[in-house]
């Protein structure tokens, strides 16, 4: 049975969740949207704020998950990351991209972290 896009992202978010929090990230924040974007999980690695982005497909038809992260993408994460870092008042956090790339196939999920997968757009 094939999932509808917003299933199968609900579904990599979920395995994406359980993956950063065994590599000891903790949680802050799910799904944070403000004007200019949404951020899917925002979280805490050790003294590091990680905004991550949750890539799932199911299939390498079109390319990796990863691929999907396009400049436009990656700016408008960066938009809403700048947002995020203002309203919590952590301008002076250290903050980097992540991405999480979720590949869901019939033999199960293969799954790669990206880490720092992209500079911020806003410098």
């Amino acid at each position: 049975m094939e999932m509808d896009k917003k299933e199968l992202g609900k579904k990599g978010e979920e395995v994406a969740l359980r993956f950063l929090k065994k590599r000891g990230y903790r949680i802050i924040e799910r799904n944070y949207v403000c004007k200019l974007g949404e951020i899917d999980i925002i979280a805490k690695e050790k003294d590091t704020l990680a905004f991550v982005e949750v890539k799932t497909r199911t299939s390498t038809l079109f390319g990796p998950p990863e691929l999907s992260v396009t400049p436009f993408k990656q700016m408008q994460l960066s938009k809403a990351a700048l947002i995020y870092l203002k309203e919590k008042n952590l301008e002076e956090a250290k903050a980097r991209f992540d991405v999480v790339s979720i590949l869901l196939r019939p033999e199960g999920e293969e799954i790669e972290l990206i880490r720092d997968a992209f500079d911020s757009k806003w410098t």
